[in-house]
């Protein structure tokens, strides 16, 4: 399969899109953002990847963060995950504070906000004042580069304007599901948010999950099969916040979104894939990204369906 052409052909049928949906204004620092940006990145197993577009242009990373807390999380703790948190869709925006506490301070899944913060709390548990240092050092091993930073403007602007994150972390704690410091937790979380990677770097760092939590080409072991399954079930179910079930019918792939405007996605067994624009849709995903992923697994009839 020509998958040059094949991103080229996408990178052409999403241009009338560009100027619809709005980027993440709410973050004050994403709002300095050009709005007008694509790039498309595939890694294969091999070694060779395919670009369309800036593929080296870094970007927030933002709730992409996630897949990384969680699979960490995952390997640490094994499975007594559950008790802290669910794993069911969550049916509601990433940031609600209602469903927090109708369900007594229990998230209903990793990839929302108040889910991202309790994994959070148990790295911070586990690593202490280094956590933040050792979660790096962790995504670097997984796209095998050791130039992933932060970007510090977009942290500080995340920690001033972060209200909501910091009123479910407050709840959290009052029904004791967030058992250290708020305050070196959410800096963990802000932090890890605030990363900058291109779609080049994040399509690589999701290649392991494509292939059973093993990466193909360092070798090196992130996960079991079985809970490299677990994870990416997860990310089909509860990837897209509350439109996860439009993703999974339009898709058909293991992702996950970051109001950055990113979207990492898996095939397994076969290769992964990172989006990048961002122009969002009502539900905080990429509105392009999500177009040009549903071409891709249209044209190329490689969703998991």
């Amino acid at each position: 399969m020509n998958y040059e052409e094949t991103l080229k052909e996408i990178q052409e049928e999403v241009t009338p899109l560009f100027g619809k949906g709005k980027i993440a204004n709410y973050i004050p620092a994403l709002a300095k953002v050009e709005p007008n940006q694509f790039a498309m990145s595939l890694q294969l197993f091999d070694g060779q990847s395919y670009h369309v577009g800036n593929s080296d242009q870094k970007f927030s990373i933002q709730s992409i963060s996630k897949v990384f807390t969680f699979t960490h999380v995952m390997n640490l703790y094994n499975e007594s995950l559950e008790n802290r948190l669910g794993l069911e869709p969550s049916g509601d925006p990433f940031n609600s504070l209602v469903q927090l506490e109708y369900e007594n301070g229990k998230p209903r899944n990793p990839f929302i906000n108040a889910g991202a913060i309790v994994l959070s709390d148990m790295l911070v548990s586990k690593y202490k004042k280094n956590t933040y240092e050792e979660m790096l050092k962790y995504i670097q091993k997984t796209c095998d580069n050791n130039l992933i930073s932060i970007d510090e403007e977009v942290y500080l602007s995340e920690r001033k304007s972060g209200f909501k994150n910091y009123s479910m972390i407050y709840m959290m704690k009052s029904f004791k599901n967030i058992k250290n410091d708020i305050n070196n937790v959410m800096e963990v979380y802000f932090k890890l948010c605030s990363l900058r990677m291109s779609t080049n770097e994040l399509s690589r760092a999701m290649l392991f999950l494509s292939n059973h939590g093993v990466d193909p080409i360092t070798q090196e072991v992130f996960l079991t099969q079985s809970q490299a399954k677990r994870v990416n079930a997860v990310m089909l179910t509860c990837g897209h916040y509350d439109a996860s079930g439009d993703f999974a019918f339009r898709v058909g792939l293991p992702a996950k979104s970051g109001v950055g405007g990113g979207i990492v996605a898996v095939i397994p067994g076969k290769m992964s894939l990172c989006v990048y624009s961002p122009r969002l849709n009502s539900q905080g995903n990429s509105l392009i990204g999500t177009k040009a992923l549903e071409l891709f697994t249209t044209k190329t009839g490689f969703s998991i369906f």
